[in-house]
């Protein structure tokens, strides 16, 4: 429900940003701009975690699919893409528009979930611990294959028109390869979706960008109350795999199939160079999707801050798993060792397995690298947890669990800020979405005491009136009568 008055709901001049997702929350990312002649969906993202927000992947959107000309994607992670192939199903039929490194990854993510989701249900419906008789996907292989056809790319830093009244234009983001901000030039005004802004100092990506000026900014704020350590991650990630190796353990590192995986590699692959780790040590890769997502990176080294040789140097470096079997051979085999398997945050794929092999062993490390969900197995652990939940049965946590948050791929709240004073005129309105509420309402706070601009936190399913096309003057009263609005 608006809370704007009636007269706006009425008008149809109105341009509107309404969040159904990764509002006071970080995953489910999708934003509808409406505008009197296009309604244009800014990401399309599944939600993980607590269990409420899964079951919200069920429920129908509060419009109809059909009524969504566009879809724009800011990169590849489930949160900001995986909702696309129900999108379809249930009636879609516009163009998807996304990077070239994100309509590789894309697909690959999108055919991974479909083929996660069909095994679960599998499982769930061979061991009987679902409630659903039967178990069922979200979405198969099938829907994966109708929504490709759909995929348009465009290149950085180029505007793309949509009509006469909207164009847009791809920026860096620095979060993964190919992850944009987007630049929605809007009758004649210019609207800023930030999209997940990565790190200024990063192993293999560039630094976030972004236009010079912009009227309403649309940004992250996953981190809005958190500092990143600055210490050497180099020499901190060497220490924990040499303390581990030497009790005779294994580092098993969850992480993100797409970025997280190639960043870490790169890591690893250096400090076997300098020896500061043992250069025999071996390091496998259990992630299908984590190999053909490495391909991605020599396929568009313009994204990159490192050479193709030095990338192929680093991927050659390490044993890549494809299947169910090798997982079980890697478990078995003896002597220390470093995995790397997906999900990022342990709410499935192979590092469950690890998971119930490696938890029970206090010579073990699990090593937390990225942003843990509220409710995920991940942020369980960061919190102490005692036991884990896996596949239906318990599993005492006695391995050591580290966390080296400078391996984060997202922006901390300095960068976040950083990152706003980078424009020549601060942004006349600032809405925060993609963070749980106290990280939001504290990054809110810091907008205020450092740019003197009030900060907005979207809510879900609450449509906020950006201005009107029609050029009379509206005078906002949701942050003391002081912001003025085109009506």
């Amino acid at each position: 429900m608006s809370q704007y008055p009636s007269i706006l709901e009425k008008n149809n001049h109105g341009v509107y940003i309404e969040s159904f997702g990764a509002a006071e929350t970080v995953t489910g990312s999708k934003h509808l701009l409406t505008t009197p002649s296009y309604n244009l969906l800014i990401d399309c993202g599944l939600f993980q975690g607590i269990k409420y927000l899964r079951e919200k992947n069920w429920e129908p959107l509060p419009v109809k699919p059909s009524s969504i000309d566009a879809i724009i994607l800011t990169y590849a992670h489930l949160d900001h893409c995986g909702y696309i192939p129900l999108l379809v199903k249930n009636g879609f039929g516009g163009h998807i528009y996304m990077s070239k490194p994100t309509r590789d990854l894309t697909e690959l993510i999108l055919r991974d979930s479909a083929k996660l989701q069909e095994e679960d249900a599998w499982k769930a419906n061979k061991h009987h611990y679902s409630k659903h008789k039967p178990a069922k996907p979200l979405y198969d292989t099938a829907d994966v294959e109708a929504a490709l056809p759909y995929f348009r790319t465009v290149e950085l830093n180029t505007a793309f028109e949509l009509n006469e009244n909207l164009s847009f234009k791809f920026h860096i983001a620095g979060h993964i390869q190919g992850a944009c901000s987007v630049e929605i030039k809007c009758y004649q005004k210019t609207i800023l979706f930030s999209g997940d802004i990565g790190r200024f100092k990063s192993e293999i990506l560039p630094a976030p960008e972004h236009p010079q000026n912009a009227d309403f900014v649309i940004m992250e704020s996953t981190y809005g109350d958190r500092l990143h350590e600055k210490g050497d991650v180099a020499d901190e990630l060497s220490l924990i795999i040499n303390d581990t190796i030497l009790n005779g353990g294994n580092v098993l590192v969850p992480c993100f199939a797409v970025g997280r995986a190639q960043e870490i590699i790169h890591l690893i692959y250096k400090l076997k160079q300098r020896k500061a780790i043992p250069p025999m040590l071996p390091v496998f890769l259990d992630s299908p999707m984590a190999a053909s997502a490495g391909k991605a990176l020599l396929k568009y080294p313009d994204w990159l801050t490192i050479s193709e040789e030095e990338c192929s140097r680093m991927s050659s470096s390490i044993t890549i798993n494809q299947d169910a079997q090798g997982t079980q051979e890697i478990i078995k085999q003896t002597g220390g060792k470093i995995i790397l398997a997906a999900s990022g945050m342990l709410t499935g794929g192979r590092v469950l397995e690890y998971l119930k092999h490696y938890l029970h062993d206090s010579r073990n490390t699990i090593l937390i690298i990225g942003f843990q969900a509220a409710g995920t197995r991940g942020r369980a652990l960061l919190n102490g947890a005692g036991e884990l939940k896996i596949h239906g049965r318990y599993y005492e946590v006695r391995a050591g669990v580290k966390e080296i948050g400078e391996l984060s791929a997202h922006a901390d709240q300095a960068e976040l800020l950083t990152w706003l004073k980078k424009f020549d005129t601060t942004p006349k309105r600032i809405y925060l979405v993609h963070g749980e509420p106290t990280a939001q309402d504290t990054l809110r706070l810091k907008i205020k005491d450092e740019l003197g601009r009030t900060a907005k936190i979207l809510r879900e399913d609450q449509k906020e009136f950006l201005f009107s096309t029609t050029g009379v003057q509206f005078q906002s009263t949701t942050d003391g009568g002081d912001n003025y609005y085109n009506f």
